[in-house]
Order: C-alpha cells, then structure tokens, then sequence
C-alpha cells in the first residue's frame, strides 16, 4: 500500500520528499515486529499498562493541535495523571506530520510514539505504517469513528463552513445554500484552501458524495466562473483572518467554529453552514516502529476518556466521545443542533476520494 499523497502537498515540504519518495515507491520499512502489549484486552491491561510505562519513563506525540489552546493542556492533564511519564509532544499541520513519519521510517529511526491530525489516520495506515491497537475506550464511541482493523481512532470533529465578512457581506446577501455562491456577485470574491486535503479537495469530495457525480461535475462547471481565490499561503485559521481583514469577503471550507469564535471576541466575522455540511475527523494513530508502547497506549487511553476529551471541550474543540456535547457557544454550528443535513467524510473516503478530487480541482480550479 502507498500514500495518495499530491505533489501540491509533498513538494511545499521538500525536506522529507526523498524518504517519502522511498516509501511510496516500495522500500520496506524496517522495524520491531509490533508489541504485543497494542492488541492486548485482558483484564489485566491497566496494571501491565502501567508497569510497562513507568519502565519506558517516555511518550511521543505529534499532533496537529494548536498547543497553547489544546496540545499542551492535553499533555499536562496526561502528566499530572502519570507523573512517572513525561510526554513529549512535536506540533505541525497534519501534512508536515505525515511528511516526517514518513521520513523517520524510511530511515529506520521513528521517534514519534503516537499520531494525531486531521488525515493522519488514512494517510499513514494506507502507507502501511500504522500499527494496530485496541482500546475499551472506544465503548464510548460510534463505530464509523474507527477503524474496523484498529488502525485509527477519532479524537475530535471538524465541521466546515463558510466565513464571511459581516462589514463587507450584508447580512440578507450571505449565500446560504452552494447555489447561493454562484451569484455573479461573488465572482472573485470567494476563497478557498489549497495544499491541504481539508480544503478545496474536501469541498469537492464533499458534493460528489452528496450529489453524485454527475450534478456535482455540472455545478463545479458553473462554480469554475466564479474565479475562486487559491489560497497556499498560510493555514486555515489564516484565511480566516484574511476574511476578518477585509482582504476577502467571503472563505470556503473553512472549519466552522473559527471565525464563531473570533466573533464572540468582537472581529467582524461570522459563519455559515451550507448544506450538506462535511463533517471529518482527526485521527490517532500508532506507528511502526515506537519506542514507547505502554506508554502509548496509556496516551490512547487518556485522549479517549472523558477526561482527556473535556480537555477539546475546553480548547473550544469538538470532541468526538459521543456521551460529551459540544459548549453551548457552539452548538449553532454543530449540525445534529441546527437540523442542517451533514455529509460524514470518513477517513477511508477522504483517502478515496482524495486523489481524484484534487485532479478535479487541477482541471477547473487551477
């Protein structure tokens, strides 16, 4: 198996383009074969769990968390409740993350104990770099939010929307449905991701899933008129702040609670669902190779529980625990709140549909 990885998202990281290259290509990753201690359920798990983490004395994570509002608090709530641990976190959009375990791989030295972003799960369990695990944890979960062989589990939701500028889009102008964004008044205005699966990609897939494809290819030929802005230039919460700057008027596939957020802090911004909203999640996954399996799977265990997902409630997150609802500041962009119908975009078809909606967006959007 192989990373569906684009060129628009292996070239901007050119420091791990030859080991990637190498893995995509076929060369195997070397490596321990996986502990036994990942898959095991006995009713003795927690003792040998622990026993085994206070031995490594270490864990690694890399996420894609924003660190002083999630990844840090996570890591410290993780601390306090093992103080015999210290966990050790590396922060970066999920595709430098799938770059540098890729690169780590290839060259035999994997530091990374444990995996946590947006794409990460599909991306890197399709490269055969993931490791399969088990964890009671997931009683609380519903079962599309992992992986049916145990290579990924969800830690945390991403609805998308529109952002637009409350100053510059009058409120009885702003488009609330995709037909909507086709009026000749935003021709130009609008502005969208590129270089992340969770942009302009995500957008396409979201509508061939929901369409078909036949409608979707019809209305992508009209949307193509409408001269969208590529954005490459910064992350997602950059575009936002593009659109709070008046530099555009209006963002597409932005994740929906952004620009709420800086709403609630007095930023001229807001955020509209358009139905269907696609929904995703971020993903946990243990690689080939770790140094620390117990300890690991203790960081499994704590990012699963209630405990560590009221640490996403906290960081104004959406946990994907089902028995945790979202803060109440946010539940007007939580679908299931609002009654708007949602698209669920798994990790498995984000991954299969990826490909072919970035060559769709290669032939009209480009």
């Amino acid at each position: 198996m192989t990373i569906r990885l684009s060129m628009r998202l292996i070239v901007p990281f050119a420091f791990a383009a030859p080991a990637l290259v190498a893995v995509v290509t076929g060369t195997p990753v070397r490596g321990q074969p996986a502990p036994e201690i990942l898959r095991y359920a006995g009713v003795d798990r927690e003792q040998k769990l622990l026993e085994g983490a206070k031995k490594e004395g270490q864990v690694v994570i890399y996420s894609a968390m924003i660190v002083n509002q999630a990844l840090r608090p996570l890591v410290e709530g993780f601390m306090k409740k093992y103080p015999f641990v210290k966990a050790i976190y590396w922060r970066a959009d999920s595709e430098n993350l799938t770059q540098k375990i890729a690169a780590e791989a290839q060259a035999n030295n994997v530091v990374a104990d444990l995996l946590e972003g947006t794409g990460i799960g599909e991306f890197v369990s399709d490269a055969n770099l993931a490791l399969p695990y088990v964890t009671p944890m997931l009683d609380a979960y519903p079962p599309k939010y992992s992986d049916a062989n145990g290579l990924w589990t969800a830690t945390r939701l991403s609805y998308y929307a529109i952002a637009y500028n409350t100053k510059l889009v009058a409120a009885d102008k702003v488009p609330r449905t995709y037909e909507d964004l086709l009026d000749p008044q935003w021709k130009g205005k609008l502005a969208w991701r590129i270089g992340s699966a969770s942009g302009a990609p995500l957008f396409l897939t979201n509508l061939r899933l929901a369409w078909g494809e036949e409608k979707a290819r019809a209305y992508f030929m009209k949307l193509r008129e409408q001269k969208i802005i590529n954005f490459g230039s910064g992350s997602a919460r950059t575009l936002v702040d593009r659109v709070i700057a008046g530099e555009y008027p209006i963002a597409l596939q932005i994740f929906a609670h952004h620009p709420l957020i800086s709403k609630g802090k007095g930023a001229p911004v807001n955020t509209q669902l358009l139905a269907p909203v696609a929904v995703t999640t971020a993903t946990m996954v243990v690689p080939k190779g770790l140094r620390h399996p117990h300890a690991a799977m203790l960081m499994v265990d704590y990012i699963l529980s209630e405990e560590g997902q009221k640490k996403f409630l906290d960081a104004e997150y959406f946990p994907a625990r089902a028995d945790i609802p979202p803060l109440a500041a946010l539940t007007s962009i939580v679908p299931k709140h609002t009654n708007t119908p949602e698209q669920f975009v798994g990790p498995d078809l984000l991954n299969r549909y990826n490909e072919s909606s970035e060559r769709i967006y290669e032939e009209l959007f480009r």
